[in-house]
């Protein structure tokens, strides 16, 4: 885990231990925006926007860019815009926008009154394309997709001028208006800025601005046929709300030469800067949305919110808080340069977070039988148990002792090794919070499985302690049999069994994890869960951070989510450096 964990030297915040305050210093974002700030650019004015396209679910890496726009207005007293760029209706949705929202809102950061739609601008967007054509910057072409991408060159090789290149602004004019009033089929003709064919960018040989798309439009229906290309609408949609800084991840830095020459050549209210960040990549998953939706529609997870799935609302029903998202996007920062960060870090930030939030309770995921001979029959003891030692104020809760119980399977074996220090015939351990039990008979069926065990009780050990002195090495977790809640606990591990799918040696799906999700039936809980809240996250003590599934839970049968393990490989990482 050591090799991937990545802090890059111009990362927005400096190593620490956990535990330690992340030390906030400035990133390269910031001293721009100072510098601008210095020179009275803008107005002093910081506007940013967070834009995605309603195409998908968000993922953790949305969440990056969500905490640096909002993060970066937030810090600057300025203002962030949330922009839907839908221009493409092939691929939108609705359920993709109204999640999008719910996503923003769960993390923490609110838009106000800023919400805004590229749809909304389409009238003026195609007033930009005429005035355009007008200037002699853009010309309808009648070259097919295949054609134009044959004209187009290559990275060593220029490209060639479209043969329609040289149209008059009039013809231009006409043809421009008759695509918008569908006399044309798709794939005939689109609109292309006439910039450079021989440039070395190639974003910069004449990109297409408009083509011809007969599809139903999520907000504006079957008004248009024609839909601007991204890096037409992106940068005057931009410009169009004052934006400032146009912060945007790293795979767009070939484009900012497209999205000024936009800007420049249009007479739009504000100048935006874009500036590039590197994108969050996580080992043991894949960001493109592509194979999200490919993993989702196919069947390999069980949706969008899937707890395998990196989506928000997947890491939100496996029960991560927003808090600890959020510290996890304050600790990665903001580089010029992309790098993995290593999946452990984020499980870091929830145990971390839920370290002083989580009430700690006891759960037997895999029950073993025990039958304590000299208790007595049908008494009832209650102990007071703390919910939290890191948090006091949390208080305690109490929990139900009596003759039958159940621990872990693995806390007992009939043959251990040395250094075993858990139940074994003959040996004694401590029940938490309650007493000290001795194993005095294995039970068997007649296939040789253990079925139950029986054992014996020192009444002189309540609350976990002898008075006289001895010590036992083990203690244990336990349920009361008669008072036990019956659950499902689903344990979920990386959906990938490698640190990176994409590495281009096999298909991603090759390497999908079969064992990211087992499911235990007939786990025993203690009572005090029977009745807790679709998404509540609890300690299950020693088996690690879990939450009340928000989708699958019932009252007779509630369903756990195992949110992270207890072992925290990343902070004694950490620890060593």
């Amino acid at each position: 885990m050591g090799e991937d964990k990545i802090f890059n030297k111009d990362s927005a915040e400096e190593e620490n231990a956990p535990g330690d305050e992340v030390k906030k210093v400035s990133n390269f974002i910031h001293d721009i925006i100072d510098n601008d700030l210095r020179t009275g650019k803008n107005g002093n004015r910081v506007h940013t926007r967070f834009p995605p396209e309603p195409n998908g679910y968000l993922h953790i890496g949305h969440a990056k860019a969500i905490c640096i726009d909002f993060g970066t207005a937030i810090k600057y007293n300025g203002l962030c815009n949330l922009r839907f760029d839908d221009t493409n209706p092939v691929k939108e949705d609705t359920e993709y926008v109204d999640s999008i929202m719910e996503d923003i809102r769960w993390l923490g950061f609110d838009w106000e009154d800023r919400l805004y739609y590229a749809s909304d601008y389409f009238e003026e967007l195609y007033g930009y394309a005429e005035e355009l054509i007008n200037k002699g910057l853009a010309y309808v072409c009648d070259l097919n997709a295949d054609q134009v991408r044959e004209y187009r060159g290559t990275l060593t090789e220029p490209g060639r001028n479209s043969p329609y290149r040289d149209r008059s602004v009039e013809e231009n004019l006409d043809l421009f208006r008759r695509m918008r009033s569908g006399e044309f089929e798709e794939g005939t003709r689109t609109l292309r800025a006439k910039i450079d064919m021989a440039s070395p960018n190639l974003n910069m040989r004449d990109p297409v601005m408009y083509r011809i798309l007969r599809a139903h439009h999520h907000r504006t229906g079957d008004a248009w046929c024609i839909y601007p290309m991204y890096d037409f609408q992106h940068p005057l949609s931009d410009a169009k709300e004052g934006i400032t800084h146009s912060l945007c991840s790293l795979e767009y830095e070939d484009h900012r030469p497209l999205y000024d020459w936009f800007v420049q050549n249009v007479s739009v209210p504000a100048k935006p800067r874009q500036i590039e960040f590197a994108r969050l990549n996580l080992n043991y998953t894949v960001m493109s949305k592509r194979k999200l939706i490919e993993l989702v529609k196919n069947g390999y997870v069980n949706g969008w919110n899937d707890p395998r799935m990196p989506t928000i609302c997947g890491l939100r029903r496996r029960g991560y808080t927003p808090e600890s998202i959020r510290d996890f996007c304050d600790r990665i920062g903001v580089a010029k340069t992309d790098s993995t960060v290593d999946i452990g870090l984020l499980e870091h930030c929830i145990r971390e977070d839920l370290n002083s939030s989580a009430a700690r309770v006891m759960a037997v995921l895999r029950p073993l039988k025990i039958v304590i001979d000299n208790y007595p029959e049908g008494q009832i003891e209650w102990f007071d148990v703390e919910n939290n030692p890191e948090n006091p104020e949390m208080g305690c809760h109490k929990v139900p002792f009596s003759k039958v119980i159940y621990i872990e399977q693995d806390d007992f074996m009939e043959n251990p090794p040395k250094k075993y220090f858990r139940l074994f015939p003959g040996n004694e351990v401590r029940l938490k919070n309650a007493y000290f039990i001795k194993c005095e008979k294995v039970v068997k069926d007649n296939n040789g499985n253990i079925t139950e065990l029986h054992c014996s009780y020192d009444p002189e050990t309540r609350g976990g302690n002898a008075p006289d002195g001895r010590k036992v090495k083990g203690t244990i977790h336990w349920v009361s049999a008669g008072h036990a809640v019956d659950a499902e606990i689903r344990l979920y591990s990386t959906l990938f069994n490698v640190p990176d799918p994409d590495d281009g040696k096999a298909d991603y799906k090759d390497y999908l994890n079969p064992d990211s999700l087992e499911i235990l039936q007939h786990c025993k809980l203690e009572p005090s869960l029977k009745d807790a809240a679709a998404g509540s996250r609890f300690q299950f003590l020693r088996m690690g951070y879990f939450c009340v599934d928000s989708e699958d839970s019932a009252k007779d049968k509630p369903v756990f989510n195992r949110i992270v393990a207890l072992k925290d490989s990343w902070a004694k990482v950490v620890q060593k450096e």
